[in-house]
């Protein structure tokens, strides 16, 4: 995904985009929706499949 799209996302999320990596906006948005804030950080496997994030953390 995108940074724009990233931004987008955090922003309905009431969330402030300003000067963040994109890896930590995504972990911002993840806690948000009452997800574990991993992204990127999975070794191959991840059971949160109903993550918004899960295909572009484990590259799928």
């Amino acid at each position: 995904m995108r940074m724009e799209e990233v931004r987008e996302k955090a922003k309905e999320l009431g969330i402030k985009t300003a000067r963040k990596k994109k890896e930590d906006l995504i972990r911002e948005v993840q806690a948000a929706e009452g997800n574990f804030p991993c992204f990127g950080t999975a070794a191959g496997f991840c059971d949160q499949a109903g993550c918004c994030w899960h295909d572009d953390c484990l590259g799928g």
